[in-house]
């Protein structure tokens, strides 16, 4: 089931959608934000991206939306193939949804003792399995440190491999029995929740494809246009924080012959917008959500 996104009436309100636009929602899932686009679009256009295969069977029957299955990092592409360069405003909800949490084949979610796949796309070569069992215990250990900020990265890549020369991590449950080893005392599941983050960011190559999006983004939008961006962890949001500071990823401040920053965006928010406690308190799962705005210059 797909829940209510995250901020949902702030982000459409952060788009200050134009009837007759293009938009480009990067994220469809289950099509919470897009419906709502078309409600104010008027005779324009929606280009949805989705690169689950789950998503496409939630398509709205509507001629002026577009589905394209794919990740967002060939936006450019995409846009030009459908003749829709220059848009009028970019949104993206990053991170996992609640369908897929929920989904016990996917192996998102170790509430549940299933296969360690965590494949956004499920045509994807490249599982967590894969990663657990073929990586060197180096490898192993950066993901868990860059990726999921775990503080056990050293003791715990060393438990994987020592674990696994016996038999294979082949799921969740076998992989959670692991990190219980090493996790501090009733941090468990805290620890848990980081490693699988960790796993998911690298089988999914998220930090990679959220970077060559917004590299896209600050090129196909239109003077005037939004770029909204809801992330869930402080690696995402460095990097949308980065490009609207900055416009660049890296967050390096450029500055033109006189000596003025020369920026790509109008920061809509200095601060991000955060959820209620009452949203919260009807799906926790969004606490951690940062809605960030920038208007193209």
């Amino acid at each position: 089931m797909y829940h209510q996104p995250a901020l949902l009436y702030q982000t459409i309100e952060g788009l200050n959608i134009k009837p007759g636009g293009i938009y480009a929602d990067l994220t469809y899932g289950g099509g919470g934000h897009s419906r709502l686009i078309l409600s104010k679009v008027g005779d324009g256009t929606v280009i949805a991206f989705d690169q689950d295969k789950d998503a496409l069977a939630n398509k709205i029957d509507d001629e002026r939306l577009i589905l394209v299955h794919s990740n967002f990092r060939f936006l450019k592409n995409f846009l030009k193939f459908y003749k829709a360069l220059p848009v009028d405003g970019i949104l993206a909800d990053l991170g996992i949804s609640s369908y897929q949490i929920d989904d016990p084949e996917r192996g998102f979610s170790f509430r549940f003792d299933t296969p360690l796949d965590l494949r956004m796309n499920q045509m994807g070569d490249l599982t967590a399995a894969d990663i657990i069992n073929d990586y060197s215990e180096e490898s192993i250990r950066t993901i868990l440190k860059e990726f999921g900020e775990v503080a056990e990265a050293v003791w715990l890549a060393r438990e994987i491999c020592s674990t696994r020369i016996n038999s294979s991590i082949k799921t969740t449950g076998q992989l959670m029995e692991v990190v219980k080893k090493v996790a501090p005392r009733n941090r468990e599941y805290k620890t848990g929740a980081k490693v699988f983050q960790a796993l998911r960011i690298a089988v999914n190559d998220e930090l990679g494809a959220l970077a060559d999006m917004l590299n896209q983004a600050v090129e196909v939008l239109k003077p005037g246009g939004r770029l909204v961006i809801i992330s869930y962890h402080s690696l995402e949001d460095r990097l949308v924080k980065n490009i609207f500071k900055t416009g660049n990823i890296e967050g390096e401040l450029i500055k033109d012959f006189y000596g003025n920053p020369d920026l790509t965006f109008k920061q809509i928010n200095r601060k991000p917008i955060t959820p209620s406690k009452e949203e919260i308190s009807e799906n926790n799962r969004v606490r951690s959500a940062k809605l960030r705005i920038g208007e193209r210059l």
